[in-house]
């Protein structure tokens, strides 16, 4: 199939109704809970990071309650969630930063934010979209596999692909574009094995095996 625009837009236009309303799978009650369950998303799952904060949130939900549970205590409850070590780390530095240099509070500006440790382009992508309703499109393992795959906008690197998608999806659903691949990649596109039989999106994705 010869991919153009009028064919990316009617992918998008059949995710929009297929995933309409779609929002993260994270639980928070807070702008520095979402900062913190984001940065332990890393090559983990939402449900997994979920069962996790359940434990944690109750415990040390704010930067000060954080650098007062100490980073072994915080090591030893985000275990579950794989990279313990290094997420502690950047959890407990992040939130040094946060009471030092903005009052204890996440910043709403994105290139305030990728000054935290721990948190690259994805992370405060996420972080302002969710919390600060910015527009932006976070490109995660989901929106990067399925990007390329649909050749949305195709890249070899997430910022590639962050910018391609900007470029075919207007402004005002970038934000929600990023939930309708997310949701769409982890129901029917998966990484191994796509339900092409099951996709909406069978008769116009260049990648269909239907």
């Amino acid at each position: 199939m010869e991919m153009n625009d009028a064919i990316k837009l009617e992918e998008l236009r059949i995710l929009e109704e297929t995933y309409r309303g779609a929002v993260p799978q994270l639980k928070f009650d807070s702008v520095f809970e979402l900062l913190v369950a984001v940065i332990l998303s890393a090559q983990c799952t939402d449900k997994r990071v979920n069962q996790v904060t359940q434990i944690l949130f109750p415990l040390a939900n704010s930067p000060e309650k954080i650098l007062q549970l100490g980073q072994p205590r915080l090591e030893e409850i985000i275990k579950p969630c794989g990279l313990s070590r290094s997420k502690a780390k950047h959890i407990v530095e992040s939130s040094k930063l946060l009471l030092e240099n903005y009052g204890g509070e996440v910043p709403s500006d994105f290139d305030e934010l990728i000054k935290l440790p721990g948190v690259g382009r994805k992370t405060a992508n996420v972080v302002t979209s969710v919390a600060f309703q910015t527009p932006a499109i976070a490109v995660d393992t989901h929106v990067f596999r399925l990007a390329n795959r649909m050749k949305l906008a195709e890249g070899k690197t997430p910022l590639e692909v962050e910018l391609g998608l900007q470029k075919i999806i207007p402004c005002e659903k970038w934000s929600a574009a990023h939930h309708w691949l997310i949701w769409h990649g982890r129901e029917i596109c998966k990484a191994r094995n796509p339900k092409c039989n099951d996709c909406p999106l069978s008769k116009v994705c260049p990648s269909s095996q239907v």
